[in-house]
């Protein structure tokens, strides 16, 4: 089913010690992962600091964009649920200096609780 949701979309929460090492290079001294949500190869990385934003591009993944966004610069976020008609669910991140949010559409059965909560606990 794992493979199914992937393919779909869906939101998974990924084991923090698998993607430590992965993550190793590009975190600061004494920053620690915190939780992490892979949606087929992109990863959405909560450490005690930041929001790190992961986009791997193209067929092979090989290109990879890394958007660090720092919690003290997120002025507002708003996830809304997916409903009956609607498949999808949205997550907005507002930071400041930025008219315009950081927008992702999640597909239905995503963790937005568990996103909105670690945005709430780590941000507030």
């Amino acid at each position: 089913m794992g493979f199914l949701n992937a393919l779909m979309g869906n939101a998974s929460e990924v084991d923090l010690e698998e993607l430590k090492e992965e993550l190793e290079p590009l975190l600061a001294s004494e920053e620690q992962l915190q939780l992490a949500y892979k949606v087929v190869r992109d990863l959405f990385v909560f450490t005690d600091k930041r929001l790190l934003l992961i986009d791997k591009q193209g067929m092979t993944g090989s290109k990879v964009s890394y958007h660090t966004v720092p919690f003290k610069s997120i002025t507002s976020f708003r996830v809304e649920t997916a409903g009956r008609l609607d498949m999808e669910a949205e997550l907005k991140i507002w930071i400041s200096g930025h008219k315009e949010p950081i927008e992702w559409e999640l597909k239905r059965g995503t963790d937005v609780v568990g996103i909105q909560k670690a945005l709430a606990e780590l941000v507030l």
